[in-house]
């Protein structure tokens, strides 16, 4: 065949797996890159979406249990000695604090202050560590929105300047030269878009997801400074 003359073009020129095969290694490098954030963010989307509905569910079981009028010391006590949940832990940490405290003796209004004190930062550690374990993948998505569409843009710009040189080399303006280079150039940018798109809403979902979890256990552990004051103020 003579190379003047352009290939058939067939509805098969333009499958994905055409247009990828045909591609050269930097705009295939560009797709791969592309697919594989994509991959890696919807793992990350399956997982935060199973654990936020696992943690949500837990705390609501356990804020049951704190409401239903039972002593917290038994409830505590039925979380076991290294609860996985940060609602136990914190009811856990409140009151090794009120123990230690009530054993020492609480005389003073001092020491009950200092003791809101401490039971204050205990909550904010473990407040603080929970709230970083969540949020834990949620950069990845970040960085899979923001950057996807660029390196797609990239992918795009150096497959038109492959179409230019097509055009160049073989002294053809035919559609049959320009277009499987175009479409290549447009895939690299329609894969940036698969991958940044859905990363893009789970971030931000998964971001107001972990605002709200860590808005209730600020909740809870106000509840707990208020119940421990309550005791301390009983003791009076």
């Amino acid at each position: 065949m003579d190379p003047a003359v352009p290939a058939a073009i067939t509805p098969e020129t333009f499958s994905f797996i055409s247009l990828f095969l045909r591609a050269d290694w930097v705009v295939k490098s560009v797709m791969i890159g592309l697919a594989v954030a994509s991959l890696w963010s919807w793992t990350v989307i399956i997982d935060k979406f199973f654990r936020f509905s696992a943690l949500n569910g837990q705390a609501d079981r356990f804020e049951n249990q704190v409401s239903s009028g039972r002593s917290l010391e038994d409830i505590a006590a039925e979380a076991g000695e290294r609860p996985k949940h940060a609602l136990p832990r914190m009811l856990q940490g409140a009151l090794r604090e009120w123990r230690d405290a009530r054993g020492k003796g609480l005389s003073t209004d001092t020491q009950a202050a200092f003791l809101i004190q401490r039971i204050d930062r205990v909550l904010d550690t473990t407040i603080a560590r929970e709230a970083q374990r969540v949020e834990d993948g949620l950069g990845s998505l970040a960085i899979v929105a923001t950057a996807s569409p660029f390196i797609g843009l990239f992918g795009t710009v150096w497959g038109i300047m492959n179409a230019f040189q097509e055009i160049a080399i073989q002294k053809n303006t035919n559609l049959s030269v320009v277009a499987p280079s175009i479409a290549e150039a447009l895939f690299a940018t329609a894969i940036g878009l698969v991958a940044a798109i859905p990363a893009y809403i789970a971030y931000n979902k998964f971001s107001t997801d972990a605002s709200r979890y860590t808005g209730r256990l600020e909740g809870f552990a106000d509840d707990l400074s208020t119940a421990i004051q309550r005791r301390l103020a009983d003791r009076t």
